[in-house]
């Protein structure tokens, strides 16, 4: 059969640019050759899209190298909006090659511009069909705020918490220190629209709050501080349903910490110690089945789109808060989303197909 052309787009202009640089990198190395041709498109730190090597070994993350879309003088350049999806390129030197028509655009990109509707209602203006979540449930999801909402609104349980805006912590910060104070001795500090724990801090009786503070706003303007939920940290994948159907859930992980306080940067991907990934989780099958059931609720709470892990806290009298979702969320062939796919019986090139299926079919 015929082949069909995936544009493999990565890097990006948020602090997230190398996790999505090495997501591609473990793409590029599983996808199916045998049903798509691929193009890999990279954004700079700077936003331009060039286009890049299809080498997987140039995407490998280390802590000694992570990787990064470097510009090196092309430009591509996207079809125009009800013509045809011709995908053509410019060289440094100014020769423009035709590089044919495209199917669908696999976005591999975290955190602003990449994963919070912008890029995909990109692509809803170009008329390219895209893989992933679409405009609202990126928006939604990357801004922890509005996730909260959302999920409260649909009955599901999330951690208790105050947003603070950067000038409101400018006029009244001793408001804002009563208000951290009533959530416990031990509160989370984040930025409410960044993943991969960028910007994240543990403050422990108020020790160090202004710090953490001055972080979070370096990565974002509004930040959430959340109270300590004592309980499992499980995650569940969740892809959009088939033809029409009800999405679907994995089978749960666990992030098991040892010496880390919490699943920060370092542990997620640059193989820190004190921290064990186990899927499937050591869970009794009621537990499972309310995990993935509530992942799908979840899902549909914020009217998912592709995909999304759903990520909880389970106490130990059994309640599920879910503490958020993330709409492409770490895709690396050691990420935890992959993983619990492939507990569930779909392969890590599968489950890339299927993603690239369900683009197609949206």
């Amino acid at each position: 059969m015929d082949k069909q052309t995936v544009v493999v787009l990565f890097g990006g202009r948020s602090s997230e640019h190398s996790i999505s640089s090495a997501t591609a990198g473990g793409v590029l190395q599983a996808i199916d050759r045998d049903r798509y041709e691929v193009i890999p498109v990279g954004i700079t730190r700077a936003g331009a899209f060039v286009l890049e090597e299809d080498d997987s070994s140039k995407f490998a993350l280390d802590a000694a190298n992570l990787p990064e879309v470097v510009d090196n003088g092309s430009r591509v350049i996207w079809p125009e909006p009800s013509g045809t999806r011709t995908l053509r390129v410019v060289a440094a030197d100014g020769a423009v090659t035709d590089l044919g028509e495209i199917d669908v655009v696999l976005p591999l990109l975290h955190g602003l511009h990449g994963e919070d509707g912008a890029i995909q209602g990109f692509f809803d203006v170009l008329d390219v069909p895209y893989a992933g979540g679409g405009i609202l449930d990126s928006a939604v999801c990357l801004d922890k705020h509005f996730t909260k909402l959302a999920l409260s609104a649909a009955g599901i349980a999330v951690a208790p918490g105050v947003t603070v805006r950067q000038a409101q912590w400018a006029i009244d910060p001793e408001a804002i220190r009563r208000s951290i104070a009533e959530l416990g001795d031990v509160v989370f500090v984040k930025p409410a629209s960044a993943g991969s724990s960028v910007g994240v801090s543990r403050v422990e009786n108020g020790e160090g709050l202004d710090e953490a503070l001055r972080i979070a706003f370096d990565e974002d303007d509004k930040v959430l501080v959340e109270t300590k939920i004592t309980g499992r940290e499980i995650e569940v994948g969740v892809l959009a349903g088939r033809q029409g159907g009800r999405a679907r859930a994995s089978l749960p992980g666990e992030v098991v910490l040892t010496t880390r306080s919490f699943y920060d940067f370092e542990g997620k991907y640059l193989g820190g110690d004190g921290v064990e990934i186990v899927c499937p989780a050591d869970l009794d099958e009621t537990l499972i089945a309310s995990l993935r059931e509530t992942a799908v609720r979840a899902f549909e709470a914020v009217d998912g789109k592709g995909l999304a892990r759903v990520d909880f806290f389970v106490t130990s009298d059994g309640q599920l808060v879910v503490n958020e979702l993330n709409t492409m969320p770490g895709f690396t062939p050691i990420s935890m989303f992959p993983k619990c796919w492939v507990a569930s019986g779909l392969s890590y090139g599968d489950l890339i197909s299927e993603l690239i299926e369900s683009g197609l079919q949206r």
